[in-house]
């Protein structure tokens, strides 16, 4: 650990290598971290639910859910709450995967690409988010 002058926050030394400041934390940081939670929340907690409900309790006849007759799916998606639902449920846990599949990368030892991983994994999210967005907002 190093000591900290009066105008620099004091540092960390991390295993990897890397130096990192106690006690700052870049918005960018910040914005990440919250949809990784988020995300891992959306697909711990609700998924599984969605699942349970509309997959398994709904074919068997214990629940009414959308049937996958056109008609019901699109009358049921025309609501604004079930767009959003359905936003949240698909969007966030690609936010989640991308950042676990950026740290994967960096713990197998492929630090290479420093810069080029988290563009491609959190592109690739956004790209995602931006497809369900297009789909439900283009659903009658």
């Amino acid at each position: 650990m190093t000591t900290a002058t009066a105008t620099q926050a004091p540092s960390v030394k991390l295993q990897s290598g890397a130096t990192a400041r106690k006690g700052k934390i870049s918005a960018a940081h910040a914005l990440w971290w919250g949809l990784f939670a988020t995300g891992g929340m959306v697909a711990a907690v609700l998924l599984p639910v969605h699942i349970l409900l509309q997959g398994i309790l709904g074919p068997m006849g214990v629940l009414p859910v959308v049937s996958n007759r056109y008609d019901t799916a699109a009358a049921a998606v025309a609501n604004p709450l079930v767009k959003l639902y359905l936003f949240v449920l698909i969007s966030l846990p690609f936010f989640h995967a991308a950042h676990r599949l950026r740290f994967l990368v960096f713990e197998l030892g492929l630090r290479g690409g420093r810069m080029l991983v988290p563009i491609l994994c959190y592109g690739a999210a956004i790209l995602g988010m931006l497809a369900a967005a297009l789909v439900l907002l283009t659903v009658p």
